[in-house]
């Protein structure tokens, strides 16, 4: 009943300069990341609601010799049927589809995929998420293959599949000595369903307000 998020969200996906610029112009080829490391599965990612975040993130890619020009992509998103992993239900979720993936692989002799640290992260905040994701992907395709099987034998199904993929974490080290608050704490979205996105644009940047000539 109340699975489906009725509200719209502001996305920030941090990116090349370029790539933000295609997207504007030619906004239905979106590119989907499939990296085994993606912390909530495959999907284009965003930062919600936060900007700051965004920036960070394509300025340190910057620095890495990643991305020439860092700048940031808004976007209107519609979350719809969303595997929220606020919401504990899909934490019990995804843990019963991790038992599931776990069998799967004890009886394929396939070793298990594990979250790793990168060394030049001194947080230890496990950034290549290959167990997560993994896991993830193993649960749409297990539900998408539940799906599809009803269909062909119905017409229909009661199933459905995730529109997006929404998850909190805390990462970096404390806010201030002592904090339970962390510097780069966030909440990410993964679209799966590209008509989610609404529509993007190019955040426009923030001016005085009230001003003297201002019109009302």
């Amino acid at each position: 009943m109340y699975d489906v998020r009725p509200n719209f969200i502001i996305g920030f996906h941090g990116c090349e300069e370029t790539t933000r610029d295609e997207l504007i112009s030619k906004p239905n080829e979106l590119v989907f990341s499939t990296k085994p490391y993606d912390w909530l599965g495959h999907g284009m990612y965003f930062w919600e609601n936060n900007y700051t975040r965004a920036i960070l993130w394509a300025e340190d890619k910057k620095q890495k010799g990643t991305i020439k020009k860092p700048a940031v992509l808004g976007a209107v998103i519609h979350l719809g049927y969303s595997c929220d992993f606020l919401d504990s239900k899909y934490i019990r979720l995804v843990q019963h589809y991790y038992t599931s993936f776990k069998n799967r692989s004890e009886i394929s002799g396939d070793e298990l995929p594990k979250n790793k640290d990168v060394p030049s992260d001194p947080n230890g905040d496990l950034l290549l998420r290959n167990l997560d994701c993994a896991v993830i992907e193993h649960m749409h395709q297990q539900i998408f293959e539940n799906w599809k099987k009803e269909i062909e034998e119905n017409g229909n199904s009661s199933i459905r599949n995730f529109d997006t993929t929404r998850g909190v974490f805390t990462e970096g080290g404390p806010a201030f000595e002592g904090a339970g608050l962390f510097e780069k704490s966030h909440i990410q979205v993964c679209v799966g369903n590209p008509n989610c996105i609404k529509g993007f644009f190019i955040p426009r940047e923030e001016v005085a307000f009230p001003q003297e000539d201002a019109i009302f």
